[in-house]
């Protein structure tokens, strides 16, 4: 195959929406497997799997289900700051009603219906007020911290309930529950997006809202399903966090995992304009996010830097990501023998 043939093929596959949040995730695991002996290693210890790959995806499992319901609101052209507050409500809503006796069933129920409700309470504020969706969430981000401290009486609750633990931190054939139940929701999600038009009406939406209404699409209908299921990830996910320790602190739980979802988003590969959106971005870009906090602390590199690192590694990903960044670098690497104006010049002189 000549090189004519493969320059195409070659700038489709780099071009692809997740070649380069693949790549960075790659390299961030090759660099653990030079610096870590048996990184990659899987064993089986009473029947459940551990290691590092797993670890990764244990912990990861709660971003990536707070990431999958702000890809949508992203979608609808919003974005959702009160992730965060809402995963402290959920656990801390939880972990105080199984203190106080309630049975699982009701703890885990009343969390979820309060995240709908949170979820609900933003979609309404965006549509039927008309607030900007930064603003509007971000009254439920200050305030919602308060409402978890209320729960909680500003001290940190403790519950010893194994069934609890289950959510976040017990296994289920061989496998972290957290994860599997992270697996269910994305494959329910990509079915419900990819395989009805429910994911084309929101992407619609995303680029034109008000040409999307005058085609007959309820739009405000849709951003509000979509707050609504951004809540529901969020208290399922405030469960996850909650559960793996069996205690809830309305101060620290979920604090800032509204920016790592976002950063997850744009990864990705979504706007944050609104429109096309990309699930598997979403998972991809959590996972780097994930990653790239093991690798600070496998590598023993102080705490304290990881937001820098984070930053440098977005910013390197959105950068490769950049249609108009890559041509510049095509430019500078182009020879000046190539250069159509070049060509014509020589066959003047000719």
């Amino acid at each position: 195959m000549n090189r004519t043939a493969l320059s195409p093929r070659l700038a489709a596959l780099t071009g692809h929406q997740l070649f380069w949040p693949v790549t960075v995730l790659a390299l961030l695991l090759l660099a653990n497997v030079i610096f870590t002996r048996g990184f990659l290693s899987i064993r089986i210890e009473q029947g459940h799997l551990y290691g590092s790959l797993i670890d990764i995806l244990l912990f990861g499992a709660p971003l990536i289900l707070v990431a999958l319901g702000m890809t949508m609101v992203i979608a609808t052209g919003g974005v959702d700051l009160s992730v965060g507050a809402t995963v402290a409500i959920s656990g801390a809503l939880a972990c105080h009603l199984i203190s106080q006796g309630h049975g699982l069933a009701v703890a885990v129920g009343v969390a979820v219906a309060a995240s709908l409700l949170l979820g609900l309470w933003n979609g309404l504020l965006v549509t039927r007020l008309g607030i900007q969706p930064i603003i509007a969430t971000l009254i439920l981000m200050v305030a919602g911290r308060g409402i978890a401290q209320l729960i909680t009486g500003g001290q940190i609750i403790t519950v010893n309930d194994q069934g609890y633990k289950m959510i976040g931190g017990g296994y289920w054939l061989g496998l972290p529950f957290s994860i599997i139940l992270v697996a269910v929701a994305l494959a329910v999600t990509v079915v419900l997006t990819r395989r009805t038009a429910l994911g084309l009406l929101m992407e619609s939406v995303g680029g034109n809202a008000e040409a999307s209404r005058l085609v007959g699409i309820r739009s405000s209908g849709l951003i509000v399903l979509a707050y609504v299921f951004c809540g529901l990830c969020a208290g399922v996910a405030g469960l996850m966090i909650s559960s793996n320790t069996l205690s809830a602190d309305g101060n620290q739980a979920g604090l800032w995992i509204e920016l790592d979802a976002i950063l997850a988003v744009v990864l990705g590969g979504t706007a944050l304009t609104g429109g096309r959106f990309s699930l598997a971005g979403t998972v991809v870009g959590a996972l780097i996010i994930q990653t790239l906090n093991t690798t600070i602390y496998t590598a023993g590199i102080p705490p304290r830097t990881t937001l820098v690192f984070e930053a440098a590694v977005v910013t390197l990903v959105c950068l490769l990501q950049s249609p108009a960044f890559r041509a510049k670098l095509g430019r500078r690497r182009r020879p000046a023998s190539a250069s159509p104006v070049t060509a014509v010049q020589q066959e003047v002189k000719v």
